[in-house]
C-alpha cells in the first residue's frame, strides 16, 4: 500500500455533486487541498450515462452562476424550454388534449444537460482548479474520525491498494451511500413510485404529433421539444427530455399501487404498456431512427436519511443523503443546497469558529425543505391524469417553489440564520398553506372521479402576469429589508391563490373538506380583487 496522505476535505464520488462541491470549495478558498475519488473513468459516456437531466431554477442558478458555467450551459447544452404537461392517457390525437406549459421562455434560465458531457467537464474544471481527482477508484474501507481526530480511508486504482486521511469527509456516492450504510442512517418514507427510464438516438419532436397550424405556431419559437415535456396520466406520468448530444431521454415514473414495476421493468414492457397508455407517443419512438442506447430501472426510488451534517466534521451530499421524485427535477436543487450548508460549515472550521451549532441548524433546514417538498408529490399521483386540478396544483406548486425557497437561494441567504429567524412567521404561513391546499387537490381529485375528455385547452404559464414576474423576479439583487417584504408579500399572494383555489373546489364539489384553508385564511379581509387566473383554468 502506498503511503499514507493528508488532505483538508475528501470527497468520495465524483459526479455531479461531488465535483460541483469540489469546485465550489476551491472557488471560495484557493488554498484548501480538495481530493475527490470517483469509481468511473474519466471521460465518461454521453448521453446514456445517468439519469437526471433536467435542471430548474435553483439548481440551475448553481451551475451558471454560483460556480460560473453559464457560458458553457448555453454553448454546450440545451436551453430548456419550461416545463410542458399533456394530459394525454389513452390518446392518438395529442393536439386535441390539454397542454399546459410556457408559449414563450420565462426570463429566468434553465437546461437540459447531458449528464455523461456536464460531468466531464466538471472533471476538468476541478483539476484545472488543482483538485485532486482521482477517477476509475473504489473507496474499500472508511474510519470516521471522532473528537477531532482525521477521517482514514483506503482505496483500490489501477489494482494497488492507497489511503488518505482527511480532517473532513464529504459522501457524495450516490445510491452506494457509503457514510450511509456505515451508520444505519438510511430511512424510508411513504412515497411509493416506481421509474423506468431510457436513452435513444436522435431528439423527439412533439410538433410532429400533430399538422394542425394553430397548435404548431403556440410557441415561439416553435421549439415545444425542448421542453421537459410530461405526458400525464392516472398514477404516472412520462417524461421527453433533449440531450445536447442528439439523444432524448425517456422514463416512465408511476405509483407502485397503480402501475407494478413488473409491467415495464423492460423495454419491450415499457413500450407495450406505452402503446396502451400514450399510444402516439410510442409510435413517434418506436421507429429505427431512435435506436435504443440503454434501460434501466428502479424500485422505490424515494428515500430520506436520518442524518446528513456531523459535528465530527463529515456530510452527505446529493443521493448519498436523501431523494424525493423527479416530477418537478428538485434533484440538482438539494445538490446546490446541500453543497452551499457543507462549504460554510467548512469555512466556519477554517476561520476557527464553532461550526457544530450550525450542522444542527443547516440539517433541521435541509430537512424541512425536503419534508415540505415531498408534500407536493407523496399521496398525488392518482390525480396526475386530471385535466382539471392537476394544471392548478402546478401553478400551485410553482407558486410555492417561486414565492420563498427560490428567492432566499438566489440571494444566497439559507445560512442567513438572523434573516430565516425574521421570516418564520411568513415561512411557516407558507408550510400551512402548502400542505392544507395538497390535501384540497388531493381531495378535489378523487371527487372528481372520471377524467375530463380532451378539451385542446393551451394553459399558456407566460400569459399569466403575475406569474411571469414572480419568475423573473427571483433576479432581484435586493438588500435583506427588500427580500423580506418581498418573500412576506409572495406568502400574502399564496393567500389570495389559495382563497381562489378553494372557491373553485367548492364549486365544484360544495361540501368538499377545506383541510384548515378556512382557519388559515380566517382574517384576510382584503378588498376584492380580479381573479388570478382566467376562467379557461378553471375549465369554463
Amino acid at each position: 500500500m502506498s503511503q499514507t496522505t493528508t488532505t483538508d476535505v475528501l470527497i468520495m464520488g465524483g459526479g455531479l455533486a461531488g465535483l460541483s462541491l469540489a469546485i465550489q470549495l476551491k472557488q471560495r478558498d484557493p488554498g484548501l487541498q480538495v481530493t475527490v475519488i470517483e469509481r468511473r473513468k474519466h471521460p465518461v459516456r454521453e448521453a446514456a450515462f445517468k439519469v437526471g437531466e433536467s435542471t430548474v431554477e435553483i439548481g440551475a442558478h448553481y451551475f451558471a452562476h454560483t460556480l460560473g458555467f453559464a457560458g458553457h450551459l448555453e454553448s454546450a447544452q440545451i436551453r430548456k424550454f419550461g416545463f410542458r404537461f399533456f394530459f394525454s392517457e389513452g390518446q392518438s390525437d395529442i393536439p386535441a388534449c390539454t397542454e399546459v406549459g410556457v408559449s414563450q421562455i420565462l426570463p429566468t434560465p434553465s437546461w437540459q444537460l447531458d449528464r455523461g458531457r456536464f460531468e466531464n467537464f466538471l472533471g476538468e474544471q476541478a483539476r484545472a482548479l488543482d483538485v485532486e481527482f482521482i477517477d476509475d477508484a473504489v473507496v474499500r474501507e472508511l474510519e470516521i474520525g471522532r473528537d477531532g481526530a482525521l477521517h482514514q480511508l483506503q482505496y483500490v486504482r489501477a489494482r494497488t491498494r492507497h489511503a488518505r486521511q482527511a480532517r473532513w469527509l464529504v459522501d457524495a456516492s450516490g445510491r452506494a451511500g457509503l457514510i450511509k450504510r456505515k451508520f444505519d442512517l438510511a430511512q424510508p418514507n411513504d412515497h411509493d413510485v416506481n421509474a423506468v427510464w431510457w436513452r435513444v438516438d436522435g431528439h423527439v419532436d412533439p410538433n410532429q404529433w400533430g399538422s394542425d397550424p394553430a397548435w404548431l405556431s403556440r410557441c415561439t419559437p416553435p421549439d415545444r421539444w425542448r421542453s421537459t415535456n410530461h405526458m400525464c396520466g392516472p398514477g404516472y406520468w412520462f417524461w421527453l427530455i433533449p440531450l445536447s448530444s442528439g439523444a432524448h431521454s425517456l422514463g416512465i415514473v408511476c405509483d407502485a399501487r397503480l402501475h407494478p414495476l413488473q409491467t415495464m421493468d423492460t423495454h419491450e414492457k415499457a413500450m407495450a404498456w406505452l402503446r396502451q397508455h400514450q399510444p402516439q407517443v410510442a409510435a413517434s419512438i418506436d421507429t429505427p431512427a431512435h435506436a435504443l442506447q440503454d434501460f434501466m430501472s428502479m424500485r422505490h426510488f424515494s428515500y430520506g436519511c436520518k442524518q446528513v451534517f456531523s459535528s465530527d466534521r463529515w456530510a452527505l451530499t446529493g443521493e448519498a443523503g436523501l431523494f424525493l421524485d423527479p416530477f418537478y427535477s428538485p434533484g440538482s436543487d438539494f445538490i446546490a443546497i446541500s453543497n452551499g450548508y457543507i462549504c460554510d460549515l467548512i469555512d466556519k472550521d477554517r476561520a476557527g469558529k464553532s461550526f457544530a451549532p450550525y450542522a444542527d441548524i443547516y440539517q433541521q433546514l435541509y430537512f424541512s425543505f425536503y419534508a415540505n417538498t415531498l408534500t407536493l408529490y407523496q399521496d398525488q399521483y392518482p390525480l396526475f391524469g386530471d385535466a382539471l386540478v392537476m394544471p392548478l396544483k402546478v401553478i400551485w406548486d410553482y407558486t410555492y417553489y417561486w414565492s420563498v425557497l427560490a428567492p432566499l437561494f438566489f440571494a444566497d441567504k439559507l445560512t442567513d440564520i438572523a434573516l430565516l429567524g425574521r421570516l418564520r412567521p411568513a415561512l411557516e404561513q407558507a408550510n400551512t398553506l402548502n400542505r392544507s391546499m395538497q390535501a384540497l387537490l388531493r381531495d378535489w381529485g378523487r371527487c372528481n372521479g372520471s377524467p375530463r375528455p380532451p378539451d385542446q385547452r393551451l394553459l399558456d404559464q407566460y400569459r399569466i402576469d403575475w406569474f411571469h414576474q414572480l419568475n423573473q423576479a427571483l433576479n432581484a439583487n435586493d438588500p435583506d429589508d427588500a427580500l423580506r417584504t418581498r418573500i412576506t408579500g409572495n406568502v400574502q399572494h399564496m393567500g389570495r391563490l389559495a382563497a381562489e383555489l378553494l372557491a373553485a373546489a367548492r364549486l365544484h364539489h360544495p361540501d368538499i373538506d377545506s383541510h384548515g384553508l378556512d382557519t388559515c385564511l380566517a382574517g384576510s379581509d382584503a378588498p376584492p380583487q380580479p381573479p388570478l387566473l382566467q376562467p379557461h383554468w378553471y375549465g369554463h
